[in-house]
C-alpha cells in the first residue's frame, strides 16, 4: 500500500485559491490577488485548482464555480432557460438526485469530448468547409451528433437498471419479490 507521500506525488499538483472574509481571492501561486474572471479563465485553461476559505481551511470551490455560473446566466447570453433550472431544482431531495447529478455529468463530459473531436478534425477548415459540415447533410456532422445521442441513451439506460436494481434490493429488504 503506497504511503501518503507518494499518492500526493502522482496527482497533478493544485493550485490553491483562498478566499478571505473581505470576498477578495488571493492566487497562492503567483502571490497576487485576483478576481471571479481571472479564477474563470483558470478553469477555461482546463487548470487543476480549488478554492479554499482562508480563514477555516475549508473547499470552497464548488460555491466559487457555482458563483461563476450564475454570473455567466445573468450576463446576457444564459446556457439555461428556466425550465430547466426548474428541472434541476426539482431534483434537490429526490430519490433520482444522485442519478441526475451522475448523469448529467457523463453527459457534459461526453459533448466535451465530442467537441474536442470536432475541433481536431476541423483544424484547417476553410469557411465553405464550414458551411458544407455544418448542412442538414453532412454526414461527418450526423455521424458525431449520432454518436453522442447513443452514447446519452446507452447511459439512460444504464442509469435506470441502476435504479431497478436498487429497487428490487429495497424492495426485498421488506420481504417484498417483484
Amino acid at each position: 500500500m503506497p504511503d501518503s507521500h507518494t499518492a500526493a506525488a502522482d496527482q497533478p499538483s493544485q493550485r490553491v485559491i483562498k478566499k478571505y472574509p473581505n470576498r477578495r481571492l488571493y492566487d497562492t501561486q503567483t502571490s497576487t490577488y485576483i478576481t471571479l474572471a481571472e479564477v474563470k479563465q483558470l478553469v477555461m485553461a482546463s487548470e487543476n485548482l480549488v478554492v479554499r476559505d482562508a480563514k477555516t481551511g475549508e473547499d470552497i470551490t464548488r460555491s466559487i464555480l457555482l458563483q461563476i455560473i450564475l454570473e455567466e446566466e445573468a450576463g446576457g447570453a444564459p446556457m439555461f432557460t428556466e425550465a430547466v433550472l426548474a428541472n434541476i431544482i426539482r431534483f434537490y431531495g429526490h430519490a433520482m438526485q444522485g442519478f441526475m447529478g451522475s448523469y448529467l455529468e457523463k453527459n457534459v463530459q461526453m459533448f466535451t469530448d465530442m467537441q474536442a473531436r470536432l475541433a481536431e478534425q476541423a483544424q484547417g477548415m476553410t469557411p465553405e468547409m464550414w458551411k458544407q459540415f455544418m448542412g442538414a447533410q453532412s454526414p461527418l456532422a450526423a455521424g458525431l451528433m449520432g454518436g453522442y445521442a447513443e452514447q446519452s441513451r446507452a447511459l439512460f439506460t444504464q442509469m435506470q437498471e441502476q435504479m431497478q436494481k436498487q429497487a428490487e434490493q429495497m424492495l426485498g429488504a421488506f420481504g417484498l419479490k417483484r
